[in-house]
């Protein structure tokens, strides 16, 4: 049965289930399950209360990756319950889409709790997707890739409608999550590298992890429908979400030259920018796509930094401890 417009789906009858990967994604969830109140704060409060630990750069640095990430996981927590869920209509697929909506919770409730620990203006740091032009033209770039879908009218019948919800979870999976998240991360990693406000640091080292396996199940769905409908797979539809995804890169890297400017002890904003290109391949590649810009990865620590248990590598295999996802040999 399809994964969407299947009129004979039960979608209370999860078994027998036809996809199992959408399944493998959800036990990988539960087994990674976090919340933030189990990370020490107390080394980042005094940080950020002292008058020499960070300098004034770095502090806005956190600010404005704050400001992005709290909003827009729940804009992402938003599309997966109001539109994504409505549409794919595969059970064990929805299942998963509840993990992923519960984990987006959890995300938010990081910044909450963030904002609490260390004293933060909420007004601040909840309305940088309006005050800061980068991180709005980011946003505002997803609202706008996945608005016709939000239309309750809308449905999955026929081609062009099933290439619509296809380019919109492309907006959502692999621009949203899959670029625009990850300047963030290496600058928030980069900082916890120094010492700098670590429990924050792990926190996005979760919150990355989660990420990785949101990304798999994303590629699947998307990988699944495309190979069900091969119809809507055309030239044109390639070239036009080949054209968006270095649209998303040009933006992503503004936001990484806007946010750190000067770099990070010896990290420059550049190096950011080569990492959001070599990003951007490894999520053409998860679609199918060709890459664009055969860049190196310029940050190859970063793969360490989210190796939790400091076994294996978090990105290459799954660990004993924390899990990543059934089948992700690409880079998240």
């Amino acid at each position: 049965m399809p994964i969407i417009n299947c009129s004979k789906t039960d979608p209370n009858k999860i078994l027998p289930m036809n996809y199992l990967w959408a399944r493998e994604h959800y036990k990988t969830g539960v087994a990674n399950n976090w919340v933030p109140e189990e990370i020490a704060m107390q080394k980042d409060v005094e940080q950020w209360k002292s008058q020499t630990a960070l300098t004034e750069k770095e502090r806005r640095l956190i600010l404005w990756n704050m400001g992005f990430f709290s909003t827009a996981e729940s804009l992402t927590a938003n599309n997966i319950v109001l539109t994504v869920y409505r549409h794919v209509t595969n059970p064990e697929a929805r299942q998963y889409l509840l993990r992923q909506a519960f984990e987006e919770a959890i995300h938010t409730d990081t910044f909450i709790y963030c904002c609490d620990t260390l004293g933060l203006d909420p007004e601040e740091v909840y309305n940088m997707y309006k005050t800061i032009p980068s991180i709005k033209d980011k946003d505002d770039f997803v609202v706008n890739l996945t608005e016709s879908i939000l239309d309750p009218l809308f449905n999955t019948e026929g081609t062009k409608n099933i290439q619509r919800f296809v380019h919109d979870l492309i907006g959502y999976y692999i621009i949203m999550e899959g670029i625009f998240f990850y300047a963030g991360f290496a600058m928030m990693l980069a900082l916890k590298r120094q010492g700098k406000m670590v429990g924050v640091g792990e926190q996005f080292e979760f919150i990355m992890r989660d990420e990785s396996v949101h990304l798999a199940f994303g590629r699947d769905l998307i990988n699944t429908i495309k190979a069900e409908n091969p119809g809507i797979w055309t030239t044109d539809f390639q070239n036009e979400i080949t054209g968006l995804i270095k649209t998303s890169v040009e933006y992503e890297k503004k936001y990484a030259y806007d946010a750190c400017p000067d770099g990070l002890l010896g990290i420059n904003a550049e190096q950011f920018a080569k990492y959001v290109e070599y990003i951007a391949d490894r999520r053409l590649m998860s679609i199918h796509l060709p890459k664009i810009y055969e860049t190196e990865n310029p940050f190859p620590w970063l793969s360490e930094a989210t190796d939790l248990n400091k076994e294996k590598n978090f990105f290459e295999t799954r660990v004993t401890e924390y899990q990543t996802s059934a089948n992700l040999d690409w880079e998240d």
